[in-house]
């Protein structure tokens, strides 16, 4: 009997492959899941706020934004290539460091990444978009509500959850066309101001002009994160040595065409001032364009979009807690499997009270801009690490990045996350507070177990 079959006939729980996780995600599924990931809150949400630091040139930030993604998502598609289970960087990290508490920090960082996320789209959901229908409960109570919601949907299965993110995926696709067909007639009927295409906000000297950019660019980054939560989700999906490389490439080429054009549209139609004074700002572009397209549906459409960000990001913080407990990075207790479910459900459960408590901590632009700045330092990490573990060989075979795009994307990761990008200090104070946190409970869970005598 094999180690694997000897480890299912022990633990009912687990599959025929060794995972207690059921594998329920094709690459049909999975591509939609990272174009689900990806599109949502960033680009519904922030893209007013991105206008604000740039002017009309709101299409630049994003093009980079594109080109930084894809020098990561390389660098992920190689490693999940060659270590196809959840956990995702924290697994990559200890594998090329073996130090635990670097393992823990990059960990905690995404976790908190997935959060941030999640409460930017809560926050957008009970937003702009949210008022165009009801008024009648505070912003903070719906987005608590929100999250619950998502919460329950999680615990029924994985199955579940992600075909409730192809509906939600296909609903935000339909969202942005709209946009796209507005801007198609702006173009024919000859309106909009094309002028506003090479405007820039900032004035003076070419510094203040790079670090506008540079900041606008830390911002819109938000749009893209999404691609580094699906490799969480490995041992649920069919074949993943096969099926990542394609999904990850599709799923960023995709929503990198979709918001450079989106962000063309914006700022043909719509002044970067009024953007940048609007919670939902493609509403406003909508208002403006020469069709006559009911706000209301658009609003509905908006609200979809940020429910499926939050959807997976709670998804990815969970099956991030239960790959951790795997590993024991965590407690054991996190990586407990609802027996009929069998989903994560003490990952669930905690990651979602973690989020209803970062709801009250800021605004969409805060949490956005703090979940950029968490990712781009895990981005950093995993961009080196891509190239320490090419010593380590593995028997089957995986993509392979070439090694000039491991090294820019690290360069640029740092960049973007360095006070070059003029990012307001309350961004660092909240993921210093995040890491102290993290810290803490580090130290907590490492006494643990030594007084228990675990390795």
């Amino acid at each position: 009997m094999s180690t694997t079959d000897k480890d299912a006939a022990a633990d009912p729980q687990r599959g025929d492959d060794g995972t207690p996780l059921r594998r329920a995600i094709g690459p049909g599924l999975l591509v939609l899941f990272v174009i689900g990931d990806i599109l949502g809150t960033g680009i519904y949400a922030t893209t007013g706020q991105v206008a604000g630091k740039v002017g009309g040139a709101l299409w630049l930030p994003f093009v980079i934004g594109f080109v930084v993604a894809v020098l990561t998502a390389a660098s992920y598609v190689e490693l999940v290539g060659k270590y196809p289970k959840a956990a995702g960087a924290a697994l990559y990290t200890q594998k090329a460091f073996q130090v635990p508490f670097l393992t823990f920090i990059v960990a905690f960082m995404v976790m908190c990444s997935g959060l941030s996320s999640a409460s930017a789209a809560a926050r957008a959901f009970s937003g702009d978009y949210l008022s165009e229908f009801t008024d009648l409960l505070p912003p903070t109570l719906v987005a608590i509500l929100f999250i619950l919601a998502l919460a329950a949907l999680n615990l029924r299965g994985v199955a579940e959850s992600v075909k409730t993110n192809v509906v939600l995926t296909l609903v935000e696709l339909t969202g942005l066309l709209i946009i796209l067909t507005i801007g198609a007639w702006a173009v024919l009927t000859g309106d909009g101001e094309p002028s506003r295409l090479g405007e820039f906000q900032a004035e003076g000297t070419g510094f203040a002009l790079l670090t506008s950019v540079l900041g606008a660019t830390a911002l819109g980054f938000f749009a893209f994160v999404g691609f580094e939560d699906s490799v969480n989700m490995a041992e649920e999906t069919k074949d993943p040595v096969r099926t990542f490389p394609r999904a990850i490439f599709i799923g960023v080429a995709v929503t990198g065409t979709i918001y450079v054009l989106v962000a063309l549209v914006s700022s043909l139609l719509v002044d970067y001032r009024v953007l940048e004074d609007s919670s939902g700002p493609l509403l406003e572009v909508v208002k403006a364009g020469g069709i006559d397209f009911p706000p209301k549906l658009f609003a509905l459409i908006a609200l979809f979009a940020v429910t499926n960000s939050a959807l997976i990001n709670i998804m990815m913080a969970s099956r991030l807690c239960y790959g951790m407990a795997n590993e024991r990075i965590l407690p054991r207790a996190l990586g407990r499997v609802l027996p009929r479910r069998r989903t994560p459900v003490v990952g669930i459960v905690f990651v979602s009270l973690l989020a209803i408590g970062l709801v009250s901590t800021g605004e969409i632009e805060g949490l956005g801009d703090t979940t950029s700045f968490l990712l781009l330092c895990v981005f950093a990490v995993v961009n080196v690490t891509v190239l320490v573990l090419r010593r380590d060989r593995v028997a089957h075979q995986h993509f392979r990045t070439p090694t000039a795009l491991p090294v820019v994307g690290a360069v640029t990761a740092l960049i973007l996350a360095s006070p070059l990008s003029d990012r307001p200090a309350s961004v660092y104070i909240r993921a210093g507070v995040l890491l102290a946190v993290g810290i803490g409970l580090w130290v907590l869970n490492k006494t643990v177990m030594k007084v228990r005598g675990e390795a």
